[in-house]
């Protein structure tokens, strides 16, 4: 905290004292007063962005991908048929998948959530198949030796190691999710949202409105990031990165 608030201090020192114009740079206490100014708009922009696109699309491509993953782990040719795949699709822009979306889902809020959902389907997909397989040869042998299935051993062994995984998976996905709904809502679509806010706005060079945008997604975005850090401690405190001394 005292790093970031001694740049934020830096910053309004060099934008000031170098008299920057607010069309390249404003300093951080105008883009404070800008979320004051346009507080509403902004609580408006955000709930339809972050919980119509970002969180709904960020369940559903985790979740599918989670359980996607499951069955990859018990079907060994859908493994290596998939895996090349998501390869493939993350190398895909976003501004190229956008428009495929607005075509088949309509212009409205279920376009940009299907954005969000093939952003964050193969990276959780990745991450919990590797995690699957991180468990040691010696613990898997042990839980045969005990007799155990195929599902005590996914549920008492398995899952647990991959846990470490799973949760990077849905870190990674908490950033993407937001920068796909923001890019997704620059095409056509509803007047509303944090992506067309900052699209319209800085077309008609309203940069304190923009910066505005984009400290509320900023914010928002590390909120949504730290909370899934949290429950991963919680869930995770065996792991050896967070045992103390």
């Amino acid at each position: 905290m005292l790093f970031g608030a001694t740049l934020l201090l830096l910053w309004e020192w060099l934008v000031v004292g170098f008299g920057i114009s607010p069309i390249i740079l404003l300093p951080p206490s105008a883009i404070g007063m800008a979320v004051w100014q346009f507080a509403n708009t902004l609580a408006t922009d955000f709930v339809w962005t972050f919980l119509h696109e970002v969180l709904l699309g960020w369940l559903i491509g985790s979740g599918s991908g989670f359980l996607v993953a499951l069955v990859a782990d018990r079907v060994p040719f859908l493994r290596r048929g998939l895996l090349p795949l998501g390869n493939v699709v993350s190398a895909l822009p976003i501004v190229g998948i956008a428009p495929i979306m607005i075509w088949w889902f309509t212009y409205d809020w279920p376009s940009k959530t299907a954005v969000v959902v093939a952003m964050t389907f193969f990276p959780m997909l990745v991450n919990t198949v590797a995690g699957l397989a991180a468990s040691g040869s010696l613990e898997r042998d042990l839980m045969r030796s005990y007799g155990a299935s195929y599902w005590s051993t996914l549920v008492s062994l398995r899952l647990p190691a991959a846990m470490p995984f799973i949760f990077n998976g849905l870190k990674i996905n908490s950033t993407l999710a937001m920068i796909g709904a923001i890019v997704a809502e620059y095409f056509d679509g509803p007047t509303i949202g944090m992506g067309f806010r900052i699209n319209t706005q800085a077309a008609l060079s309203q940069t304190d409105i923009v910066w505005a945008e984009i400290a509320v997604a900023m914010v928002a975005g590390s909120l949504f990031y730290g909370l899934i850090a949290v429950i991963e401690r919680a869930v995770t405190f065996w792991h050896p990165s967070y045992r103390r001394a």
